[in-house]
């Protein structure tokens, strides 16, 4: 696929927390990361407004273990408090994802070298990333590395079907919709063969206003153009 990259990303525990979970100060993880969470972990590798990061499919490694644990977070009032969260443990996952250029993004135009761009994904996948990766949240330390997608045995490889129930898909922004609202996208995944293909975020039909919300503003001269992000890269030999 155009603009792609393929990458496996794993860690000791993740923490992809079903929304219903959260009345009670508890959290539980989803069974598999959300479309929003690996879209994150990819923004993580590399991101610039201009651009539209795709999530095309998910390939779960490992098999689906969790772990439940006393935590005492920090509550809104000050102080802690005591909660039992459940992550998942020793997860391993090989994503497919591609970009595109934001079509609400005009204001960026001067921005757009699809082949900059790409360049500067690659090779910020090879060095791991420009920013921390986590999964699902920020004590759950993980790390991407490129991998061919389908290589290697999977888990699930010869199990059939897995239906995965109501899970959230994402977050609709106004940067990447146009429209001055937040919502929330739902929708009922089915792992087949160990594999997730995500529907893009347009194509989700359970979709929930949740605020109003104006769109940030970008322009040039706060975004720095990708030709000169990849001398800038090329003189420091690196990525970070």
């Amino acid at each position: 696929m155009r603009n792609s990259i393929e990458f496996e990303v794993y860690g000791k525990y993740a923490l992809f927390t079903d929304p219903l979970t959260k009345m009670g100060g508890e959290k539980l993880s989803y069974q598999v990361p959300t479309y929003q969470a690996l879209k994150g972990i990819v923004e993580s590798i590399y991101w610039k407004p201009t651009l539209l990061m795709i999530v095309d499919d998910l390939r779960v490694m490992n098999p689906i273990r969790m772990e439940s644990k006393g935590v005492r977070p920090i509550e809104y009032g000050g102080g802690n408090t005591l909660a039992n969260y459940t992550y998942l443990r020793d997860v391993r996952y090989q994503v497919r994802a591609h970009f595109i250029f934001n079509p609400h993004r005009p204001d960026l135009a001067f921005d757009r070298n699809e082949n900059k761009h790409h360049n500067i994904l690659k090779r910020s996948l090879k060095a791991g990333g420009r920013r921390d990766i986590f999964l699902g949240a920020r004590e759950c330390q993980a790390y991407v590395e490129p991998c061919v997608f389908g290589e290697g045995g999977g888990y699930y490889d010869h199990v059939d079907e897995v239906y995965l129930g109501t899970m959230v898909h994402g977050i609709n922004y106004p940067d990447e919709t146009g429209s001055k609202e937040m919502e929330v996208r739902l929708w009922n995944p089915v792992m087949k063969n160990g594999v997730i293909h995500f529907i893009r975020p347009d194509e989700c039909k359970l979709v929930r206003k949740i605020s109003e919300m104006d769109m940030k503003i970008f322009n040039e001269n706060n975004v720095e153009p990708a030709d000169k992000l990849l001398e800038q890269l090329e003189k420091e030999g690196g990525s970070r």
